[in-house]
């Protein structure tokens, strides 16, 4: 009984000070418990309001396509080409290369280090000249689109924490996702639809690899509203999304209504800013029952477009079917789009399982920036590709003639970006002769989010959000904008 007098006590306190208006503290308060306004007219996904100010600049970028390679794609079989290696077969790895770093527990052990380059061939393509495996003939033909960053390197060595990091800019879970920062930073530019979507597809290089979590697209300490949608392939793109049997959409508007009045009146007593989240969700729900569906529909995309992704465009839940949803979804003006694709985890047989990893992006990468070319949209929409780290130059376990596998490597890695203010027909950063230190212009995780963030008009260091006392931003207390990738 005694807590229960206290609730009501501390709830009579809340009601005196907001009623009373006591000056800036009556005003501020008042804030903190009607966030969007009082006005039951003003639609909350009309403007997120926040005191950001943003974008801070002119942006280049309205929106983002982030393809998520999960498990760490093999740079040394895709992208940084390095014949040294392959003249070094299975000698072993100087100590002085390796210099002391950390290894996995699945390679620490091991009594030498055998070097193994790659059993594919490389070319170079396009005016850029950029070297390109054989692996990925379509990426290749599309070189003078992209920027490749052969220097990234991360500080964590295994997946969780790394594709934590690249997320959410901490190894620590809790912290908001990117997509997340975005949606609360800039908003929404389409009231229909979330501003921060994700999709998932499996490969088919080590289909039951590393696993993903629903906190990787979360919001931490932000508001719900900013959390990541996850959209699936099955018939019901967002679970119990649709009306029930029996249940019209008029009847759904009164209910929603009716609820709407109820939270409205549970916010005004006990001022907790969820509940208008919860309100704008059950809004926003409403609204995606009929724009999800035409969005997701691909029955009406033209058969050359259908083959222009590959063979498997019409297999829902595949990364070419997902490239095209991600497409649709920014023609819908969503900002942030999340495609995760699993299986790059290649620590044995890597030559046979790549070869099916790769040829499920392949093709399907190449022709989603192409599209968005057409369509006009690549000036404006920034296309990210890559994995949490890269793999090592020596093998992990026995090293023959045709087979080999490569454990987790932070120290250096390749990605690729196009479109949005991003420098086309571009290659930036150098590794050793070896693949293995990075030689030129490092960029660090820290650094590709505040180039990321610099795209949309935003300085990484001025887009902030103060929880528990601290001042917390994506870059955490790090980070530059290398400018050298800028077009």
């Amino acid at each position: 009984m005694e807590e229960i007098h206290k609730h009501f006590l501390n709830n009579n306190r809340r009601n005196f000070l907001k009623k009373a208006g006591l000056g800036i503290g009556g005003l501020a308060l008042g804030s903190m418990l009607d966030p969007f306004g009082t006005d039951n007219n003003i639609d909350p996904f009309s403007s997120l309001k926040n005191d950001l100010n943003l974008p801070h600049f002119a942006p280049k970028a309205k929106r983002i396509i982030y393809l998520f390679q999960s498990g760490g794609p093999s740079q040394l079989d895709l992208f940084d080409y390095k014949p040294k290696l392959n003249q070094l077969r299975g000698s072993d790895l100087p100590k002085s290369v390796r210099d002391g770093q950390r290894l996995t527990g699945m390679t620490s052990g091991q009594n030498n280090f055998p070097l193994v380059g790659s059993n594919y061939n490389f070319k170079q393509y396009g005016e850029s000249r950029a070297w390109v495996s054989e692996l990925m003939p379509y990426v290749g033909k599309i070189a003078d689109e992209l920027c490749f960053v052969k220097s990234m390197h991360t500080e964590a060595i295994n997946h969780d924490p790394a594709i934590t990091f690249f997320q959410t800019g901490s190894q620590q879970p809790g912290r908001p996702s990117m997509g997340s920062w975005m949606s609360y930073g800039l908003g929404s530019l389409n009231n229909n639809m979330p501003s921060f979507v994700v999709l998932l597809s499996n490969g088919t290089g080590r289909p039951k690899g590393q696993p993903l979590y629903s906190r990787l697209w979360g919001n931490g300490f932000l508001s719900s509203l900013h959390q990541g949608v996850q959209f699936r392939s099955a018939k019901d793109p967002v679970l119990y999304l649709k009306n029930p049997d029996g249940v019209t959409a008029q009847e759904r508007r009164k209910m929603l209504d009716y609820l709407a009045e109820l939270n409205h009146q549970q916010e005004a007593s006990f001022g907790d800013p969820e509940i208008s989240s919860r309100i704008a969700q059950y809004e926003m729900a409403y609204r995606m029952q009929t724009s999800v569906p035409e969005t997701m529909d691909i029955s009406d995309e033209p058969d050359h477009i259908l083959q222009m992704y590959g063979p498997d465009a019409q297999k829902p839940g595949t990364y070419a079917a997902n490239c095209i949803q991600a497409r649709r979804l920014i023609e819908k003006d969503v900002r942030f789009v999340q495609l995760y694709h699993m299986g790059w985890d290649q620590h044995e047989n890597l030559p046979n399982q790549i070869k099916g990893q790769s040829s499920d992006v392949d093709q399907p990468t190449a022709a989603l920036i192409m599209d968005l070319k057409q369509r006009g949209l690549l000036e404006d929409t920034l296309v990210v590709w890559g994995g949490e780290f890269g793999r090592t130059n020596y093998c992990q376990g026995t090293l023959s003639d045709t087979n080999y596998g490569r454990d987790h490597h932070p120290r250096s890695f390749t990605i690729f970006m196009a479109g949005a203010g991003i420098k086309p027909g571009f290659s930036y950063g150098e590794t050793d002769d070896l693949g293995y230190n990075i030689v030129k212009d490092p960029v660090h995780v820290h650094d590709l989010q505040a180039t990321i963030l610099n795209q949309f008009g935003v300085d990484h260091t001025k887009m902030i959000y103060k929880h528990q006392g601290r001042r917390f931003r994506l870059t955490d207390v790090s980070g530059n904008v290398i400018k050298d990738l800028l077009a």
